[in-house]
């Protein structure tokens, strides 16, 4: 006689649902209820809480600000330019004319591939239309926007027309793929270092070395870095993504969460010595 199939964990947790929650707060907490009776793992649960997070938010909460975005000016010749886009290593950048209000395109990084061909080279006759969002945009309907017009990005203006700043399709899908809410809101502690029910400790990667050093007894030097985000980020030798693993000394460091441009939070495990056996 043949076993009927195990239900899948979309089974389950569909279920689980059955119970209807009434609003948002009870549909978060069924599925936290999920995860502790291992129907959705760490990072399916993580997914599920970004997309209920971004369907809240608006560009302005997450779009990188006027004075930190990286553009570049129509007027400066192609030679000068270059070098800039290099070091950036950005697929796209906004040109504008003279200054950051007054953005006339986007070009894309490997468009200047021509230059280097020897072909006849404008930059203006390169240049894609740029889209203009403003700073109440909800992320979910950028996203769905990003995808039905294969754009990925867009400039945030604010209510008088100026540029507030700009967002990219990678920061949306960061927001749900490349954060965790951890325990379950840890960015908001006051606490640096946190210890879970797993025994592990989560850390916010901000966390200055020295206090590092007086909570897990290390003697992790500060003079070439202030924060463990700094230590870590030495050892890989770039920004580390997020689940990779690094072991210094006797401690294990797990990034938990991060996204294109710095490090959050880190797991950390002790991990226990190994005598060698004589």
């Amino acid at each position: 006689m043949e076993e009927p199939d195990k239900p899948s964990w979309l089974e389950r947790l569909g279920a689980l649902l059955m119970r209807e929650p009434e609003d948002r707060e009870q549909l978060v907490e069924l599925l936290h209820s999920a995860y502790e009776r291992n129907l959705l793992d760490a990072d399916a649960l993580s997914m599920i809480e970004g997309v209920l997070q971004v369907s809240e938010m608006q560009a302005r909460e997450i779009m990188i600000p006027r004075s930190q975005m990286d553009v570049i000016d129509i007027n400066d010749p192609v030679e000068k330019f270059i070098p800039f886009l290099v070091e950036k290593a950005h697929s796209r950048f906004p040109v504008v004319d003279e200054n950051k209000d007054d953005v006339i395109g986007i070009l894309l990084a490997k468009d200047i591939l021509r230059y280097y061909a020897g072909e006849e080279f404008n930059v203006r006759d390169m240049l894609r239309p740029a889209v203009f969002i403003p700073e109440s945009k909800r992320l979910n309907v950028l996203l769905k926007e990003f995808r039905s017009n294969r754009n990925h990005i867009a400039i945030v203006v604010d209510e008088y027309g100026g540029v507030a700043g700009l967002l990219t399709i990678e920061d949306v899908l960061e927001q749900i793929v490349g954060e965790i809410e951890d325990e379950y809101d840890f960015d908001e502690a006051e606490d640096n270092i946190i210890l879970d029910r797993s025994g592990r400790y989560r850390v916010k990667a901000l966390t200055e070395i020295i206090d590092f050093n007086e909570s897990f007894g290390t003697s992790f030097s500060d003079e070439d870095f202030d924060t463990v985000g700094g230590l870590i980020i030495n050892k890989f030798g770039r920004l580390p993504k997020r689940g990779e693993e690094v072991v210094i000394d006797n401690l294990s460091f797990q990034v938990l969460r991060a996204d294109s441009r710095r490090l959050h939070t880190l797991l950390v495990e002790k991990i226990a010595s190994v005598i060698p056996q004589a």
